[in-house]
Order: C-alpha cells, then structure tokens, then sequence
C-alpha cells in the first residue's frame, strides 16, 4: 500500500471518530438538560461554553499547526478531548460539566484546525477535489454517534457508561494509527497573521463559514430539543439521526456535485435547500415533515464547510493552516452566538420561533457567495472554478 493511501485511510479515521464523539455529545444534550433540570434559557447559557472554549483555543491551535507538524497537536488534542467526553457523562454539578464542556470544545478546535489542515495538504498530493470526502467521512461518524446514542437512550443505558465507553474505544484505535498520518507538513511561509485592511478573499469565506455555523452548530445543538419538546418523540435522537444521515450522504456526493455544477451553484443549491427544510420544519410540526425537513438541512448544509475551507487553501496571501484557521474565527463566532440565541428566543417565544434564525442564515449564503465570485472574477490569474491544486 503506498504511502499517500496510507495517510488518506488514516486522516479518515480522524475525522471518523472526531465525528463520533461530537455526534455523542450533541445527541446527549437533552440527557444533560433533564439531568440538570434546565429550561430552554439555561441550557443556551451552557452551550455558550463551546464557541468560547473554541474562541480561546483558536490563536492556540493556529500557532501549534504553524510551530509543529499538524499530527502533533491534532494527536494530542484528540486525547484530552475523548478524556473530557467521558467526563461530561460522569459530571454531577455545574463546575465540572462546564469545566469538562470547556476542555472538550478546546480540543476540538485544535483537532478540526489540524484534520482540515492535513486534508488540504492531501488533497495536493492527489491533485483533485477530495475534502468533500473527509468530511462526509465526519459526518458518517456522526451518523453512527446518534445511532449509537439513540440505542443507548431507547434501552435506558445511563449517559455515563455511554460516554466512557465512547471514550475508551476511540482512543485505542486513535492511537493505534497515528504512525499513519502525514509527518512533514508545517508550511514556510503564510504563518504569521497580517494585521490591517481585512483581505476580502478570506473575509467572504469567513461570513460563509459564519452562518454555515449557525446553521451546522444549532441544528446539532437543537434539533434533539425540537424532536422531544415540539414533535413529541421520546427517543429524541432521531431528528438529529435524519439531519447527520443526509449531511453525510450529501457529503460524498459534494466533490461530483461542485465539479459537475461549480462551487458557486453549489452555494445557491444549498441555501435553497435548507430554507426549505426549515419552514417544512416550522411549518408542520409533526414526526415525518420535520424527519423531512430536518434531512433537507443535512443535505442544504453538507456542501459549505468542505468546500470552503477548500477555497481557503487557494489563499495567497496565508498558508493552509493559517487560512483555515483565520476562516475558523467566523465559525466559532457563529456557534458562539447562534445555539444560545435560539434558546433565548425560544425561552421568550417558542423553539419554533428560534429555529427562523437557520432559515436567516441559510438564506445569507447567496448574496455572500456572490460578492465573493464576484470578487474572484475580477483576479483572472486565480482559477477559483477549478480543481484545488
């Protein structure tokens, strides 16, 4: 087996069982809100902890990728962010929970900055369009967290045996192929973050990103909440179950689709889509049109993560890394403000009032992604249309 094969069923793994726990962690939000008796306010109190987490890790993880070669830190991070995951199940007060939610989110955020980093740097080895695939790699994990976490919560297993199994699991197989991943991929130049006149290129893909997080980051946050408080289902899994299921398969699909139709009707197709979904959702609060309406967002929102972080490895002004990881700071925003502002307006008015914000955000990534291929037009030496070299 060659060596670039090697890195690639590696790298997978990863973004497999990074995808895994997240999924298992977002699936257990409502296991966390009866367990601490939180009403829809409090509990977007708590989830502020995650986008704060990641605001703080983010000049962090962008300094370790530039420092080190990008598997250092992404293996490191990887075990204290299992480890937190097995302590959330255990936590019985408020200070150890959001202490373990804070180190969870911490390390994701370096993980995700060193996987996306290694993806990129993969991609130009194969010469084609391949993120797509990672990422749907992530969100098979995903699928497989809520499936394995709607077992768990259908035979009554308690939250804490779940998560610690999880964690356990993930990190014998995590260490066992880290020998696997790309060594030599810390970039010489483009490291160092340039203050001054924001650079519309990155500053585009940032809004993108931004209110692909408020949409990606709420439906994980909220859609158990919905299934339960407003559809009425006891095994609240299953909402997220459909959301995680279509984003996975639209994930593999999405290399084909943006070489098929361009990056630029790509965005469209998915702002249209999860518009769609959500009023679907909105609109008929019953179990098959939001299990519907809730797929069609997975497969709206599939596409912008992968793809612009993609574009992101096209910048000239930054390294992969850097790029990636400035484009980050949009998205952690995002999440910082999206989840808790759902919980405030449903606490004010109703969950169904709350989820209009998605609809908002799916429908900005038209206008956005127009003024950004707008802007890549008027530069004919970059090749915004082609394959990411």
């Amino acid at each position: 087996m060659s060596t670039t094969r090697k890195q690639r069923i590696a790298l997978s793994i990863y973004f497999f069982l990074a995808g895994f726990c997240f999924a298992t962690w977002a699936s257990r939000i409502p296991s966390i809100k009866d367990h601490f008796n939180l009403n829809d306010a409090e509990l977007g109190n708590l989830l502020l902890t995650m986008p704060v987490s990641s605001l703080i890790g983010l000049p962090i993880s962008g300094w370790l990728v530039a420092r080190f070669n990008s598997r250092v830190p992404m293996a490191v991070s990887f075990i204290f962010f299992a480890v937190a995951l097995a302590v959330i199940g255990f936590a019985q007060n408020m200070v150890v929970l959001v202490a373990a939610i804070f180190v969870f989110a911490f390390c994701m955020r370096i993980l995700n900055i060193s996987l996306n980093t290694q993806s990129i740097t993969l991609q130009k080895k194969y010469g084609r369009t391949i993120l797509g695939s990672f990422h749907g790699i992530w969100s098979s994990g995903g699928v497989l967290g809520v499936g394995c976490s709607t077992l768990m919560v259908r035979f009554d297993v308690p939250m804490h045996y779940h998560l610690m199994g999880i964690s356990i699991l993930v990190l014998i197989i995590a260490v066992a192929i880290y020998g696997w991943l790309i060594k030599q991929d810390k970039a010489t130049s483009g490291n160092k973050l340039q203050l001054g006149k924001p650079d519309k290129f990155v500053l585009y893909l940032g809004l993108l990103v931004f209110f692909a997080a408020i949409c990606e980051g709420g439906m994980f946050d909220w859609t158990g909440v919905y299934f339960k408080e407003i559809v009425g289902q006891d095994v609240f899994t299953l909402g997220h179950l459909s959301f995680m299921v279509f984003m996975a398969l639209s994930r593999f699909m999405s290399d084909r689709i943006i070489d098929l139709i361009g990056r630029e009707k790509t965005y469209i197709f998915s702002s249209i889509t999860i518009v769609s979904g959500i009023l679907i959702a909105i609109c008929l609060p019953y179990f098959w049109p939001v299990l519907i309406g809730f797929g069609m967002v997975g497969l709206g929102t599939a596409a912008i993560f992968p793809m612009t972080f993609g574009l992101a490895g096209k910048s000239k002004k930054y390294s992969a890394g850097m790029a990636v990881s400035i484009i980050s700071t949009y998205s952690i925003v995002g999440m910082l403000l999206g989840p808790p502002l759902v919980g405030y307006l449903a606490h004010a008015f109703n969950l169904k009032v709350g989820f209009i914000l998605f609809l908002f955000a799916g429908l900005m990534f038209i206008p956005i992604s127009q003024l950004f291929f707008a802007l890549t037009r008027k530069k004919p030496g970059q090749d915004i249309q082609g394959p990411i070299d």
